[in-house]
This record gives C-alpha cells, sequence and structure tokens, in this order.
C-alpha cells in the first residue's frame, strides 16, 4: 500500500469505512460469533486490499468485494464446522429475539423466528442474501443493492423471489395440526 499514489490509498480506506460495518453485521448473521465475523471481516479486506488497484479498474467492484466477502464466510465456516455442508445463517438470532421481546410469549417467537430462519435458509443464495441484507440488517433495496454490487431492480426482484419462495415453504412447513381444521368459510 506504501507504493499506491494518495487517490488509490484514500479509495481503499473510504471504501473500507463505507463497508465493513455492514459486512461485520452480515458476516456475525452468517457466523454468529463476534470473533468468527471478524476474522472473515479481516480476511476479506486483506484480499481486497491485495487486489485494489486491480479492482480498481472494474466495473462491478462492489460485486467483486462481496464475492470475496462471501468466500471468506465460507472459508471461516468450514474452519469452525468442517462437517457442515449447507450454511445455516442467523443460527443464534432467533434466541435473542426471543429474548428482546418481553411482552410477547417468548416460546412462540422462538419457534416462529426459527421457522422463518430455516425458510430463509433454503433460498437461493442471491435470494437469501437479499432478505437479510433487507431485513436482516434493515437495508434499502438500494443500500442492499450497492453492497453486493448490483442494480436496485435486480434486488427488488431478488426479494420478490424470495417472498414468494418463503411463502410457499412457510405454507407447507405450517403445523400439521392447523391444516388438518376445516379453513373458516368466507364471511363467517
Amino acid at each position: 500500500m506504501s507504493q499506491w499514489d494518495p487517490a488509490a490509498r484514500l479509495s481503499y480506506w473510504a471504501f473500507h469505512a463505507n463497508r465493513r460495518p455492514v459486512y461485520m453485521r452480515f458476516a456475525y448473521l452468517q457466523l454468529g460469533s463476534d470473533t468468527d465475523a471478524e476474522e472473515a471481516v479481516d480476511a476479506t479486506f486483506d484480499s481486497i486490499m491485495g487486489d485494489w488497484l486491480r479492482m480498481l479498474h472494474m466495473d462491478r467492484l462492489d460485486a467483486y468485494a462481496w464475492t470475496v466477502l462471501k468466500h471468506c464466510l465460507v472459508d471461516r465456516r468450514q474452519r469452525r464446522h468442517p462437517w457442515q455442508q449447507e450454511p445455516e445463517p442467523m443460527d443464534i438470532s432467533a434466541f435473542e429475539a426471543a429474548l428482546k421481546e418481553a411482552h410477547a410469549d417468548q416460546y412462540e417467537v422462538l419457534t416462529d423466528t426459527i421457522r422463518f430462519y430455516s425458510a430463509v435458509s433454503r433460498l437461493a443464495e442471491r435470494q437469501r442474501d437479499t432478505v437479510l441484507l433487507r431485513y436482516g440488517l434493515q437495508c434499502t433495496p438500494g443500500e442492499a443493492a450497492s453492497v453486493m454490487g448490483v442494480d436496485e431492480p435486480t434486488v427488488r426482484s431478488y426479494l420478490g423471489q424470495a417472498h414468494r419462495r418463503l411463502a410457499r415453504l412457510l405454507d407447507t412447513c405450517a403445523d400439521p395440526a392447523d391444516a388438518s381444521e376445516p379453513a373458516e368459510p368466507a364471511g363467517s
């Protein structure tokens, strides 16, 4: 980095300052550990730093950086759980959500949250990423698009696909006892 011109150095640090907070929050949702998230994000920025001068000439610098983050998350998860094939995002978030909801039935909140996160984990990767960014991290569609390095209409499309898939998954995951009860007639 010491051989970089001042503009390249400044642009890297601006990118770092802008992306690190959302990368950390996303990594935490994926890994469930501050330490693992920190290590994955540090590895991401180490890799980005090594490629920064080349990245400055890319059309989709953000998309490349997002891909680097995703690879670092997979590497971190595999080192932590080498036997686990599929990612399980937000594995402890359900418990955190239940604890935050002091006035609600904590068991119901916990089971609903686990059901939802289980359904989210079954989405296609890009759909899952957009759902986590939009609803898990409260990013606007524009912010999610910027972080992922795609256009906002692409994020909106992924969200629409995810909503339809989640509706099907959550409908089929409903309690079998609920499914056996006859539906209320309309107008009752």
